[in-house]
């Protein structure tokens, strides 16, 4: 037999720069006259929040960007749906997809 026994898993590498993005946010926190104060609070509150959000969450957000992006409005875990995200991205592969869609109808936005 040739060839691999399994199919690949899915390999996505999610990076947050919400670390960075925070540590402006305290540094501008720290020097602000109390008018940009509650402004700045909220941002920090926001990057914290936008920081706790789990890997599943971010990946169901892309999905369901590439379906609206490619005017798909239908059921997110159907095959139309698989077919769709791969033709909005080539690169994907028939599992990746699949797991993809998955993880968005279980993380609805």
């Amino acid at each position: 037999m040739f060839g691999r026994l399994a199919p690949p898993e899915l390999n996505v590498l999610v990076l947050r720069d919400t670390d960075v993005v925070a540590h402006g946010i305290r540094q501008a926190l720290a020097e602000a006259t109390p008018e940009e104060r509650p402004g700045l609070e909220r941002a920090a509150a926001l990057v914290e929040q936008a920081a706790a959000a789990p890997d599943a969450a971010l990946f169901a957000r892309w999905v369901h960007e590439r379906l609206a992006s490619a005017g798909y409005d239908g059921p997110v875990d159907s095959v139309r749906a698989v077919k769709v995200l791969r033709e909005a991205a080539p690169g994907l592969s028939l599992r990746q997809a699949v797991q993809l869609t998955k993880t968005a109808a279980a993380h609805r936005p």
